[in-house]
């Protein structure tokens, strides 16, 4: 880890949604890094000293590259990442709740430390037309998500977590 601790802001999005809340989450300058789910290694999430992660719930669960992320990385990230601060950021159809459910049980296996509340992003995506589509995030969860990232940066660069 560096003197100056990054946020690492881990994502994955297939119709855009969860890619543009991550976008914005990254405004908070050059204390975070943006790494799209398939290219974070274990060596990026040891590098880092907080995450925000950020993906698509799809039938209920994480995204298919969030969950491939987590299963290259989990056994040789274990013991490696405990205490370390965390938050997430789910971009849903619905309720998100299943994404959400699943995205801490792997960080509770970690050891890392939720220190923001999570945030699902409802799209109301509920026909294949919808779901299939191209998403356009309104300007107030793209602020909220600006607002988060921007803590999680602060706070890592002041030694609050």
């Amino acid at each position: 880890m560096t003197d100056a601790p990054t946020l690492l802001i881990a994502w994955h999005s297939r119709t855009g949604g969860s890619e543009a809340l991550a976008r914005a989450a990254a405004g908070a300058g050059g204390r975070a890094r943006l790494v799209a789910a398939p290219d974070v290694t274990p060596e990026t999430l040891q590098d880092a000293g907080g995450y925000l992660f950020v993906g698509p719930e799809n039938l209920a669960a994480l995204s298919g590259a969030m969950k491939e992320m987590f299963d290259r990385c989990y056994y040789p990230c274990l013991g490696k990442l405990e205490g370390r601060p965390y938050a997430t950021i789910i971009c849903a159809g619905s309720d998100g709740e299943g994404a959400q459910r699943q995205l801490d049980r792997i960080a509770t296996g970690w050891r890392l430390r939720r220190v923001a509340d999570p945030v699902i992003v409802n799209t109301a995506a509920q026909t294949p037309e919808a779901i299939l589509a191209p998403k356009t995030i309104a300007d107030d969860r793209l602020v909220e998500a600006r607002a988060l990232g921007a803590a999680l940066a602060e706070g890592l660069a002041a030694g609050i977590f």
